[in-house]
């Protein structure tokens, strides 16, 4: 019996790192996950990763071909490169890929978080059976990968997919990347949730001040949820929004690419059917009248495990 290949998958995202030892089939086999401390800059955040990685390998000393990193920010990924992540304050340019092969000993695939999770659906997930699809995570930052020909498409520097920081209002609020008026800067989570909280003012009947005990730093996309299904007027005009707004964003890239099968996952994508309708409703009255019968909206199969899947299979498949 042919001895059975493991990866490790690295999922960076702005708030926690989750790490996975997965076998060539997509399995998880052992996952682990460790704050990212973003706030505390590169050195930190590298150390969590080293740190949580040695804690799977603790408990699980299979043999592995390689480590996959999925990593916001624009990669560079013959030299594992990461650009300017937003929402990783002080990170510049980072070899990470080096650092980390440095550390273990093995080879090292940096991605796109977006493009790694994007990769995961193509392979293990709901993408199997497109051609040409849009991935759309929704977390603590908004990612974006396209697929093409069952191939990710990286552009000229590895910077393609940025979705979260299309402008979809010219006179919009800031965002971290440094521009205005982007996607993620409405319906990112942090974004989304100080909004809430600021117009939570002028909702004093709303189910979320008793969901989140009259504290409003309780709030989560998981709370609003709940008072959108028990009926919460605010809650669901939120969700609403947050597909309109994702939607004009998608908008754009459809006209463009002309690709019309959307994925979305990430945590709040948990907002779910009412969400989902959102964003196809968008779509279908303001992409080209061509496209418009031809929309796809569907959520994300591996969930949670996209990015961590889609990390290892930098490993096993390479894109």
């Amino acid at each position: 019996m042919p001895k059975r290949k493991f990866a490790v998958g690295v999922d960076l995202g702005g708030t926690s790192i989750k790490i996975g030892l997965v076998d060539e089939k997509g399995k998880i086999h052992d996952k682990t996950a460790i704050d990212s401390l973003a706030h505390e800059g590169p050195k930190t955040v590298i150390n969590q990763i080293i740190k949580g990685i040695k804690q799977l390998r603790k408990r699980d000393d299979h043999g592995i071909l390689g480590i996959g990193i999925g990593s916001p920010g624009t990669i560079r990924t013959k030299k594992g490169t990461v650009e300017d992540p937003p929402n990783f304050p002080g990170w510049g340019k980072i070899h990470l890929g080096n650092v980390i092969k440095k550390e273990f000993k093995t080879d090292v695939f940096v991605e796109n978080d977006a493009n790694a999770a994007a990769i995961g659906e193509l392979i293990y997930g709901a993408g199997k059976k497109f051609s040409n699809f849009i991935m759309i995570t929704l977390g603590t930052g908004v990612g974006g990968g396209i697929i093409i020909n069952k191939k990710i498409y990286r552009g000229e520097v590895g910077g393609a997919g940025e979705l979260g920081h299309v402008t979809i209002d010219a006179n919009g609020v800031p965002c971290k990347c440094g521009s205005f008026g982007c996607v993620e800067a409405y319906i990112g989570n942090n974004y989304l949730i100080e909004r809430v909280k600021a117009e939570l003012q002028n909702n004093k009947k709303s189910l979320l001040h008793e969901l989140c005990k009259n504290n409003p730093d309780q709030l989560s996309p998981k709370i609003i949820h709940e008072a959108a299904e028990k009926g919460d007027q605010f809650a669901r005009s939120v969700i609403i929004d947050t597909g309109k707004r994702l939607g004009y964003g998608l908008t754009n890239a459809v006209n463009i690419l002309d690709i019309t099968n959307i994925i979305i996952g990430g945590g709040v994508s948990g907002f779910g059917e009412l969400l989902f309708n959102s964003v196809e409703e968008t779509l279908k009255t303001r992409v080209m009248k061509p496209f418009r019968n031809r929309i796809v909206v569907i959520p994300a199969k591996l969930k949670n495990e996209a990015g961590i899947k889609g990390a290892s299979a930098l490993v096993f498949y390479k894109s």
